[in-house]
């Protein structure tokens, strides 16, 4: 069995310098706003720490973070979060891809996710979306939704040239037999989050899906767990989303939480197993959530 942790938003904590007199007049400026007025007291570095305590105890062969590691795509945030990212373990156990808030403005690609290059790129050392990374019989494919939107939208955009290229790989690593798990940070699916947060061309993906199928897809930005199947060729495919890890519980968010996925064959078929981690207020730790089996 080969298993994944997935999590999403931990909206890494940092302490960034006074805004520049453009940044006031930014999409920044927003963020920093939303940051200052309680949104840092609800992302939590402690419960975020304990998070990644409870997946190193839980030893997963590869883990999956699904975007906005970031708050306000500053430079200084992605280099800093290279080094978080590090302190996860090898880039090679590690897969990346970005949310909203890190694209929260346009900025260069040495500044911003040239950091993270090692944990956002295929197998061929290419960094371009969709890549693959394949592990044992497992085949990563992370898309980026992320883009720079106006002031008040947190919405993204997957593209043609993403869309038709995602096709292509469904379709070759399918006739492969290999276990497809899309990876994105944004839902696929409709009525998860507001219009302003949503995926523009979400039934564009979803028609990809509906030809070529896949085995589960993988997603954050909605602040509750979601599980909102998409129909397939031979039947729905299943997709998770996660909740913020390092959110403590509040009115708007759920709290924190991360998946464990086992993926074995069994009788020529897929199945995942699907254990929930939640943090527990309580107890100061996170505790275990439910399972369930998908076939």
């Amino acid at each position: 069995m080969f298993r994944l942790a997935h999590f999403s938003d931990p909206h890494l904590h940092f302490d960034a310098p006074p805004p520049t007199l453009a940044e006031r007049f930014s999409k920044r400026s927003l963020s920093r706003l939303s940051w200052a007025r309680g949104r840092r007291e609800l992302q939590s570095p402690q419960v975020l720490a304990a998070a990644v305590a409870d997946v190193r105890q839980h030893a997963p062969d590869h883990w999956l973070i699904s975007g906005d590691i970031t708050n306000f795509s500053l430079p200084g945030e992605f280099a800093a979060a290279a080094g978080w990212l590090a302190s996860l373990g090898s880039c090679r156990d590690l897969t990346v891809v970005p949310g909203n808030h890190d694209a929260l403005v346009p900025v260069s690609y040495a500044d911003g996710w040239a950091h993270w290059q090692p944990w956002m790129q295929g197998d061929d050392g290419v960094a371009a979306f969709p890549f693959l990374r394949v592990r044992g019989e497992l085949a990563l494919i992370g898309l980026s939704t992320a883009l720079p939107t106006a002031p008040g939208l947190a919405s993204g955009r997957l593209g043609r040239a993403q869309l038709e290229a995602l096709a292509a790989l469904l379709a070759d690593l399918g006739r492969r037999g290999l276990a497809r798990v899309v990876a994105l940070h944004h839902p696929p699916a409709d009525g998860v989050v507001k219009r302003r947060k949503a995926l523009d061309d979400r039934a564009a993906l979803r028609a990809v899906i509906a030809r070529h199928g896949a085995e589960l897809l993988l997603h954050g930005h909605s602040r509750d767990a979601r599980f909102d199947p998409l129909p397939g060729p031979d039947g729905l495919v299943p997709v998770l989303g996660v909740p913020s890890v390092s959110a403590i519980p509040n009115p708007k968010d759920e709290g924190g939480r991360w998946n464990l996925l086992g993926f074995e064959r069994i009788d020529g078929r897929w199945t995942i197993d699907v254990r929930a981690r939640r943090w527990q207020p309580a107890q100061q730790r996170f505790v275990d959530g439910g399972g369930y089996r998908l076939r």
